[in-house]
């Protein structure tokens, strides 16, 4: 059953959007884990569908890959649909293959959940010979062959420059966020900066992450505060820079 875009338990996925700065940074570890590389024709297994997962998803998105997850719980599929993490919400490994195997033929971006316990689904891949390309930590012990991705924390030279506002998101955000594209030139940086709101979902409209030189911070920053003394901008803006 498609889905538009926007553990094996809600309370998992419920902890991660009650805090969805923590989350977006989160996500930004994982894409930066991802690096450059478009994923197009990739397949990502997410695993049980927790917060990391959740996480991993938002990444792989933004990523280009073609992803899969689990869940045996209802409601954390139909969050995962709601926030526009998953495309597809599917009952079967069958399904999920159909789909999957017609969006890696084309390139095509595209998340399926299926609602069964990680365990069955992991054995009907290991039997089926379904072998993906990256991993997560929690499932590589059942994909040995596949690339890990694990969060890759902030270092060196590079800060990671949030902002936010507390009202009217939609007005705004898009302002700020064409703002920050000037700013940060590099085009990884940007391809996070223009597709991360998609899949994020509604609980980070007002929030933003990304990563970058602190010189490039230093520029937004600057460019926000003259939009906001002149009224270009008319709400407070939270900006800070922070590291791992």
């Amino acid at each position: 059953m498609a889905r538009p875009r926007g553990g094996d338990t809600l309370s998992a996925a419920a902890t991660v959007a009650a805090d969805p700065l923590e989350f977006l940074r989160a996500a930004e570890r994982f894409y930066a884990a991802l690096g450059a590389e478009s994923l197009g024709g990739r397949l990502l297994y997410a695993g049980a569908l927790d917060g990391a997962a959740r996480a991993l998803l938002v990444a792989a998105n933004v990523a280009g890959a073609a992803s899969l997850a689990v869940a045996a719980d209802a409601a954390a599929q139909k969050l995962a649909a709601r926030d526009g993490i998953a495309d597809f919400l599917v009952t079967s490994l069958d399904e999920a293959l159909r789909i999957l195997k017609n969006e890696i033929r084309k390139r095509a971006t595209v998340a399926v959940c299926v609602g069964a316990a990680a365990a069955v689904v992991e054995r009907e891949m290991l039997e089926r010979g379904v072998e993906p390309d990256l991993v997560s930590a929690a499932a590589v012990a059942q994909f040995t062959s596949a690339r890990v991705v694990e969060p890759l924390a902030v270092r060196g030279a590079a800060v990671r420059l949030e902002w936010q506002v507390s009202a009217m998101p939609a007005l705004w955000m898009p302002t700020l966020d064409a703002m920050a594209l000037e700013c940060v030139p590099d085009a990884v940086a940007q391809r996070w900066l223009r597709l991360a709101p998609r899949y994020a979902g509604r609980a980070a409209m007002g929030l933003r992450v990304v990563r970058c030189s602190a010189a490039e911070a230093e520029a937004f920053s600057s460019r926000v505060g003259a939009a906001m003394a002149c009224g270009e901008i008319g709400v407070p803006v939270e900006i800070r820079t922070t590291r791992d």
